[in-house]
């Protein structure tokens, strides 16, 4: 699966007939049982969000005993407190935000598979899982899938599960996740915390190395903004080439279509903004092209010419910010925003514009 497939909507033949067996099956059985939980969609057609467990709360205290103690005495922390609901992390807004829309597609489609379906993924061993399930019915999240692996790697999971993001604290897995085409981010919890919309989700986007590639970011830091400057006006009608977070806003993007289709585009309860310190006279235009060529739109567009993001994404307000270096993720948590990094790309090799001494490689 590479990032620019959808997710497909015609599955083999063969497979075709039984898994439509399965799922009727498995809808009249839910349809039967006396619950008002919507049941979630079929991956096929979802939008799935895959959060840790650690994203979708705060386990700071727990995380400690596990490192400090070990496995069996963090695993029989979280037993003893299982009826204690864990504390919110930095993806549980986003999580909320997600449900938020829901609801309104449900309304206007009642029939619809085409939905957020929010999967927990977690490393945890199945013992916590109690502790996992009782804080997300204290806070009456519709969150039904989850997948706990005993501590294997969920990247095999996550394809299995067709995931369009996935939100996790361990920057390895995230990278792991990019590698094998899924868009995928470390998340930080802010330093303080802002009142965000609870009717409409709002994602903010760094453009370059997180909605493109890095090929223009590769000349600046080789060849300096002029050179840039250059390149981006030589090429302005050349696309830039997707990068990780590409399908996540084309994800988006179609559930949005849903919302206009019913002429709610002036109430859409999904709101995306690109953040970027492109400068617009002199690199913004090749930008607003690529994504017409996508045939993607954005809602807002903001070109900073290398100004902060920080103050910027305080007045916007998002559940979540994407950026591939790690001094605008750290800007934009100091006041309030909910960031989260995408570990991809040259930015990696440099922090503030300075090349980091790189490991020597074993011979």
């Amino acid at each position: 699966l590479t990032m620019s497939d959808m997710k497909p909507n015609e599955a083999p033949e063969g497979d075709e007939n039984g898994e439509e067996k399965d799922w009727a099956a498995a809808k009249a059985f839910f349809e039967n049982l006396k619950t008002n939980k919507p049941r979630p969609p079929k991956p096929r057609y979802a939008v799935t969000i895959a959060v840790s467990s650690r994203t979708l709360f705060n386990m700071v205290a727990e995380r400690k005993i596990y490192e400090e103690d070990g496995m069996e005495k963090y695993v029989a922390y979280q037993v003893e407190h299982e009826n204690e609901p864990l504390k919110p992390g930095a993806a549980f807004p986003f999580v909320k935000a997600l449900m938020t829309v829901n609801a309104r597609l449900r309304e206007l489609y009642p029939d619809s598979e085409e939905l957020f379906d929010i999967v927990l993924m977690t490393n945890n061993h199945a013992q916590v899982g109690v502790r996992l399930i009782n804080s997300i019915n204290h806070y009456d999240l519709t969150i039904e899938r989850f997948c706990m692996t005993g501590g294997q790697s969920p990247i095999g999971y996550l394809k299995a599960y067709m995931t369009n993001l996935y939100l996790s604290k361990d920057s390895e897995k995230v990278t792991e996740a990019i590698e094998e085409g899924i868009a995928a981010a470390t998340m930080f919890m802010p330093e303080t915390e802002i009142k965000l919309s609870d009717t409409q989700l709002r994602v903010a986007f760094d453009g370059d190395a997180v909605l493109f590639s890095d090929e223009s970011e590769i000349i600046v830091k080789q060849h300096g903004l002029d050179t840039f400057f250059e390149h981006e006006r030589e090429f302005e009608n050349k696309p830039l080439a997707q990068g990780p977070l590409k399908c996540f806003l084309e994800a988006l993007g179609k559930l949005q279509r849903k919302f206009y289709a019913k002429n709610e585009r002036m109430n859409c309860p999904i709101r995306t903004f690109l953040v970027t310190a492109r400068s617009a006279a002199s690199s913004g235009a090749r930008v607003l092209k690529t994504l017409r060529s996508w045939g993607l739109e954005i809602d807002e567009a903001l070109f900073l010419a290398g100004a902060p993001k920080g103050p910027l994404l305080e007045k916007i307000k998002p559940h979540i910010f994407f950026d591939d270096q790690m001094f605008h993720i750290e800007g934009a948590k100091e006041l309030g925003t909910i960031a989260a990094h995408v570990p991809y790309g040259i930015g990696q090799k440099y922090h503030r514009g300075k090349l980091i001494e790189q490991p020597a490689k074993d011979k």
